[in-house]
């Protein structure tokens, strides 16, 4: 059978009620993942390539209160400030952090990448601004010629982290953007409910690793040696380590971190993340924890959503879940764009990385934290999100009209093969 043909056979399949390509051989992590805190970063390590270090401090930061916390590390710094974004756009909170920025200490060194399909008017406005307080900015995979050579894997190849960096000692990351929709609490409409994760301590230099090789990549030179302290002093009793993910064409560091975290739950896992099309394996082992006892359960966005057909892609994923025992709720106030993760009473992972398949073509990062503390406090902000939410129960799914099931298969369908 030729390959041009295969979008048109899975479409068959999936109208007929058939899911998506799911290959036997696709990553599963079936091991008992250990419970102690050198046996569960050594799972890291093999896994991922990054282990869980001690000695750091950790807060979470949710909504508005992101540039409360930017605009500190800007004001903080005394060598440098880096920061990396998928949106900088023009606005109130832009103005802020570009005022901090032309206020910051003589001699701080500042660097700004963005990704130039998230941020626009950066280049006429924003950026501008920016070089003229004494920043160095820089655009990730122009878009020129992107488009006009029809080089549609590069285009979709975006910089969807956000970091923000500084002096190599301290770092925030999570789904942050600076626009409006990033201000308020993320209870009203027009505000994102969102959530991101400060930390101080050794972790920080996965974070400052992440931003070097993205700035060199964009043109900039090799870091100073200041922005990576010899010695970072611990600042807390949480163990922690910045993941890394790139595009590849079989399997992602985004897969291997999720596969992994859904591995490690023994009572409870659950999942906040603002685009949820995981993948078949991915899928399995949510059934698999469910049925062995596991609370599992998934928040997703509503009625708000910013992206309509990704909502519909969601949906689709949602009977077979629902049917095997998986917990969904729809989060009903605003948009909800967290990308969290919380195992058990231990694990928390925040940061940029979605679960939908161009996901898995973008650079992402996320923060994993073995810290009960912080595990306590995430758990507290899921519990408030579903109480703003509604829950799809399996019994009223099961029995949604024929076109909306279409719909939704139509949708991932074309996502996958996007």
């Amino acid at each position: 059978m030729k390959n041009r043909w295969l979008p048109l056979v899975l479409a068959a399949l999936v109208l007929a009620g058939c899911p998506l390509p799911n290959h036997r051989l696709a990553l599963r992590i079936r091991d008992d993942v250990p419970e102690t805190h050198e046996g569960l970063s050594l799972a890291w390590y093999q896994t991922v390539g990054v282990e869980l270090e001690p000695g750091n401090k950790v807060e979470l930061v949710h909504n508005g209160h992101v540039f409360d916390v930017l605009e500190q590390e800007i004001r903080a710094a005394r060598s440098s400030i880096h920061i990396l974004v998928y949106i900088w756009r023009p606005g109130e909170p832009s103005e802020r952090l570009v005022k901090a920025l032309r206020e910051r200490h003589p001699g701080v060194a500042c660097r700004v990448l963005v990704d130039p399909l998230g941020s626009i008017r950066f280049q006429d406005d924003v950026g501008p601004q920016l070089v003229a307080a004494g920043c160095e900015v820089r655009i990730f995979r122009p878009l020129q010629g992107t488009i006009s050579t029809l080089n549609l894997k590069r285009f979709q190849a975006r910089l969807h982290r956000k970091l923000a960096v500084r002096d190599g000692v301290s770092g925030l990351t999570g789904g942050w953007g600076i626009w409006k929709s990033w201000e308020g609490n993320g209870r009203k409409p027009d505000e994102w409910r969102d959530a991101n994760i400060w930390v101080q301590g050794p972790a920080v230099r996965g974070i400052q690793l992440a931003f070097a090789q993205n700035w060199q990549e964009a043109g900039g030179g090799m870091l100073p040696a200041d922005a990576f302290p010899e010695s970072i002093p611990e600042a807390g009793g949480a163990r922690a380590g910045f993941v890394t993910h790139t595009g590849a064409p079989v399997l992602t560091n985004a897969e291997r971190m999720t596969l992994l975290a859904i591995a490690s739950a023994k009572k409870r896992l659950w999942i906040a993340n603002s685009y949820f099309i995981p993948t078949g394996a991915i899928q399995d082992m949510l059934i698999a924890k469910a049925k062995a006892g596991v609370d599992v359960r998934v928040l997703t966005p509503g009625r708000h959503h910013d992206i309509p057909p990704v909502h519909e892609g969601q949906r689709a994923t949602y009977a077979r879940l629902l049917e095997n025992g998986v917990r969904i709720w729809e989060y009903e106030v605003s948009m909800m764009h967290s990308k969290t993760l919380l195992v058990d009473d231990r694990l928390s992972m925040v940061g940029s990385t979605n679960m939908d398949p161009l996901a898995l073509n973008a650079e992402e990062g996320s923060l994993v934290v073995d810290d009960e503390t912080l595990a306590a406090g995430m758990a507290k902000d899921f519990e408030e999100d579903m109480s703003h939410s509604v829950e799809i129960r399996w019994d009223s799914w099961r029995r949604r009209g024929l076109f909306k099931r279409l719909s939704e298969r139509v949708t991932v369908l074309f996502g996958r093969y996007l």
